[in-house]
């Protein structure tokens, strides 16, 4: 009975005894949903365009951000580290498109996926090999993101911001919604969505094959970036990130693999769950819940729902 209470009441007791550490729980938990939302969206662009999970996406995050800093440790002023790092990941995309997919067109998805495998261990080598395998530190003052903190009075007690969580927030609010558009509204969009529907459909109407994959490979890379320097302002950027942009297959399970609302909705979702759980429900276990909680909810949606919340459910007749 005393196991019953304190799973399935004492938490709800104590959110409404300590309302500002449950809103504090929430904003946590939001920031790092949002960040999800933006890992995800890396992978939603690679499976819209050749119809399969890019297990490459968690090590272009980490490889991403250690160009920046890399760059910068050379003596190399911050803005223009991070230009030649958006350089580089376009040459890695340009690469990418020619030395693996190029020759992959048409070929069984399963062999797709073993190529993004071969090019995650690629650049793992890659990046120790230039960067080393220390931790290093994300340069957030050189690029004038905010430090500090503020707090705000509310429901009887305080509740501290970081200010690089409200620019993460923000920062990649403003990437989910340019990339929405980009899928939703243009050329391009339409194209990629075209490619990932069929290959030959695509290349039989004038659609580029190649050119798509190149533009999707660099915009994932760009978001790859983005993602990198903001989780390594919160932490430290070391080849440990991969672990987080990993994250991404719960957030895309939740919400369909090729659904941008999918992604944002499961990201939250994914987010919030982990700190909710790990502050009311980890002491119960003794903590480490944010490292599986993800996973068993992407079971849970596996069983009773596997397109995902926003995916489309396919039907095969016979």
């Amino acid at each position: 009975m005393n196991l019953l209470y304190a799973l399935f009441v004492d938490p709800w007791v104590q959110m409404g005894q300590a309302p500002d550490l449950l809103v504090q729980t929430l904003w946590e938990g939001l920031v790092s949903g949002v960040l999800y939302a933006l890992i995800a969206l890396g992978f939603v662009l690679i499976f819209k365009a050749s119809g399969v999970f890019n297990f490459a996406q968690g090590i272009m995050v980490v490889f991403a951000a250690l160009t920046l800093v890399g760059f910068y440790e050379m003596g190399v002023p911050a803005f223009l580290a991070l230009a030649l790092a958006v350089g580089v990941m376009f040459l890695l995309a340009v690469t990418v498109e020619r030395v693996v997919l190029r020759p992959l067109v048409n070929q069984p998805d399963i062999i797709l996926f073993m190529a993004t495998f071969g090019i995650t261990y690629v650049l793992i080598g890659l990046g120790e090999l230039i960067f080393g395998g220390n931790p290093k530190r994300m340069i957030t003052e050189q690029l004038y993101l905010p430090k500090g903190a503020v707090e705000f009075k509310i429901l009887g007690g305080f509740v501290s911001l970081q200010k690089i969580d409200i620019a993460a927030a923000i920062i990649a609010a403003i990437m989910i919604a340019v990339l929405a558009f980009f899928f939703q509204k243009t050329r391009i969009g339409r194209a990629l969505r075209a490619v990932a529907d069929s290959h030959k459909a695509a290349l039989s109407v004038g659609i580029s094959l190649n050119q798509i994959w190149a533009i999707v490979w660099f915009t994932a890379g760009i978001v790859a970036l983005v993602t990198g320097i903001m989780w390594g302002a919160r932490s430290e950027v070391s080849f440990a990130l991969q672990v987080i942009a990993l994250k991404a297959l719960p957030v895309l399970i939740l919400g369909g693999f090729t659904s941008v609302p999918g992604a944002i909705v499961g990201g939250l979702i994914i987010g919030i769950g982990e700190k909710l759980g790990e502050f009311y429900w980890g002491p119960l276990v003794g903590g480490g819940i944010e490292s599986w909680l993800a996973y068993f909810i992407a079971l849970a949606f596996l069983l009773f729902r596997p397109q995902g919340l926003f995916g489309e459910k396919i039907i095969e007749r016979i």
